[in-house]
């Protein structure tokens, strides 16, 4: 396992995340996730992201009983905040939603801190200035170490940097944002001028494109397969849309690069994660997993990258294009 800095911070997390959106109440309890968490940490796993969302807050908890037998200096947690309640100011960026929400958080995470506390999507309703002293307020009361965003766009992280040097305040170090063969002018074209500028890593997430990069529905839905459980969720089919679809276009592509990745020996999952590996900008891609077979898998992915030869990239590009 390599461990990278997130951007040109000091901060060095796993290369492979571990995610626990949809699967930390709907499809893992506590013990099955305790497993899961063990062997994910053995192999070298040290970022582990959840968000105050995630299964209205359970996610948080189920994860903080799983962490408990670590040494918290060993891991690198992170949340994000944004959808906390019904109520008009448990939603959005307001100061107030942002202090009580990763408040909320740290209880459900049995936590002092987390090491990342993320702003979960822009919000257009307050204020950038009051956006940035939030969070600037978090890292100096110690309740997190580092801020970031998730799905912002360019210009809105440019305003972000402006606003926290013109009021000298604590300034974003990561984005997180969806990424993966399917889906990629955002990070490969959107950010480019963040990067160098700001020293901004990526944690990206669904680098399988809801397991869509897998090939496992390359002859239709299998039954309890994630698209099958998850049908109902708008989010979940929003994310997929972003990505191209769940299409005969997309498919046909799939079916290409399986057959790359079978020449090489190896799972189209684990081409998928390794691809995105090779982008330099990503510090970590964050990992969704149900059963303990597929972690094995997905770790694998990363004996994979020394596999993906310029010619090999070449042949992967002229697909998805």
């Amino acid at each position: 396992m390599e461990y990278r800095k997130v951007g040109k911070w000091g901060l060095k997390i796993s290369e492979l995340g571990f995610g626990t959106w949809l699967t930390f109440g709907p499809q893992l309890d506590v013990d099955t996730s305790k497993k899961i968490i063990r062997e994910a940490f053995k192999n070298g796993i040290n970022f582990f992201d959840t968000a105050e969302a995630y299964q209205g807050g359970m996610a948080e908890y189920i994860l903080s009983q799983s962490l408990k037998e670590f040494r918290r200096e060993d891991l690198v947690v992170s949340t994000k905040i944004f959808w906390g309640g019904p109520g008009p100011n448990d939603t959005g960026l307001s100061r107030k939603h942002l202090v009580e929400g990763l408040r909320n958080s740290l209880k459900r995470l049995e936590m002092e801190y987390v090491d990342i506390v993320y702003c979960h999507r822009p919000d257009p309703t307050v204020p950038m200035e009051e956006v940035v002293m939030g969070m600037d307020y978090l890292i100096r009361s110690g309740m997190a170490l580092y801020w970031g965003t998730s799905e912002w766009s360019a210009a809105e992280i440019e305003e972000a940097h402006k606003v926290c040097r013109e009021w000298k305040c604590i300034e974003p170090i990561v984005e997180q944002p969806q990424y993966n063969m399917l889906k990629r002018d955002r990070v490969e074209k959107e950010y480019l001028p963040i990067y160098e500028k700001y020293g901004m890593g990526l944690t990206i997430w669904s680098p399988l494109n809801a397991g869509i990069l897998t090939g496992k529905y390359n002859e239709g839905i299998p039954k309890g397969s994630r698209l099958d459980v998850f049908k109902e969720n708008g989010g979940l089919k929003g994310n997929i849309n972003e990505a191209g679809g769940f299409n005969e276009k997309t498919i046909k592509k799939v079916k290409k690069l399986t057959k790359i990745a079978e020449g090489l020996g190896v799972k189209m999952s684990q081409l998928a994660i390794a691809w995105v590996l090779k982008n330099d900008h990503v510090s970590s891609a964050i990992l969704g997993v149900s059963k303990i077979d597929q972690l094995y898998e997905n770790l694998e992915s990363v004996k994979v990258k020394e596999k993906l030869t310029p010619d090999v990239m070449k042949e992967i590009e002229d697909i998805l294009r």
